[in-house]
């Protein structure tokens, strides 16, 4: 049996959350796919798995709603679901992050929004003496690999990141300011607070570090180490896994595989 899992969010106005949290678990539950959904007033992500049809489905479905016709998603295959059971929730936030300056949809119609880079871009970015690296991940993820002269916040949790920000960084003196995490979600929201907070340039990895290792040859990669991701397969992309929690199953230091 092959499966894909397909991970993705999307920052966009939900007010119906409830409403859309029934009818995606009953299409899910139909299709006998697995994993976490996560809906907010602020958007959705998730990481599900199914058989391709059901895949194509769901993704067409969901893509039927205007709110995510341009939904990008990040798809791979495994032997199996990686996934014990299905999971659709509402939460206060699909990535828990507790700055109301972190709104990604505010920050855009405010003009605070970071600046994305193409990860063909990242390494000429990252080698730029002014650039202040920034890993956004948890300490547990950076141990695992990370981009050379890269600062580690170490924090537990993503909600930790804020008072590191303030206690370490400076908005006078890093005047640039270049973040990463796993798939982007994370840096959507530090981006936006950093920008809030002061800080003229700030740019973040557009697809985060899954999509850099697909995009840029081995021989060409900064990347030192392997990548951690959140669900229980062995290997995505050739990064390493971690059985930390269910994908997308948003508890305080459990952040998703596209994160």
């Amino acid at each position: 049996m092959t499966v894909i899992v397909a991970a993705f969010y999307k920052f966009v106005p939900l007010p119906d959350a409830e409403q859309l949290r029934e009818r995606l678990h009953t299409k899910l539950q139909a299709l006998g796919m697995r994993g976490t959904l996560l809906l907010a007033s602020e958007g959705i992500n998730a990481t599900v798995s199914g058989a391709p049809p059901a895949i194509v489905d769901f993704l067409a479905a969901l893509r039927s709603d205007a709110r995510f016709a341009d939904l990008v998603t990040k798809e791979t295959t495994a032997p199996d679901h990686p996934f014990q059971r299905l999971k659709v929730k509402v939460k206060r936030e699909i990535i828990t992050f507790g700055q109301q300056d972190g709104d990604p949809i505010l920050a855009s119609m405010h003009g605070l929004a970071g600046t994305y880079v193409a990860p063909q871009d990242w390494n000429t970015l990252i080698a730029d003496p002014d650039v202040l690296i920034l890993d956004t991940r948890n300490a547990y993820e950076v141990a695992v690999g990370t981009f050379p002269g890269a600062v580690d916040p170490h924090t537990r949790c993503f909600s930790e990141l804020p008072a590191f920000i303030a206690a370490n960084l400076d908005p006078s003196r890093h005047r640039k300011v270049a973040m990463f995490c796993t798939g982007g979600i994370r840096c959507e929201k530090a981006a936006a607070h950093m920008k809030a907070q002061g800080f003229a340039e700030v740019y973040h990895l557009r697809g985060g570090i899954l999509a850099y290792l697909a995009a840029v040859a081995p021989e060409q990669s900064a990347w030192q180490g392997d990548c951690f991701v959140f669900d229980e397969r062995a290997a995505v992309d050739g990064a390493a896994a971690g059985s930390r929690g269910s994908s997308a199953d948003d508890q305080q230091c459990v952040p998703t595989a596209f994160e």
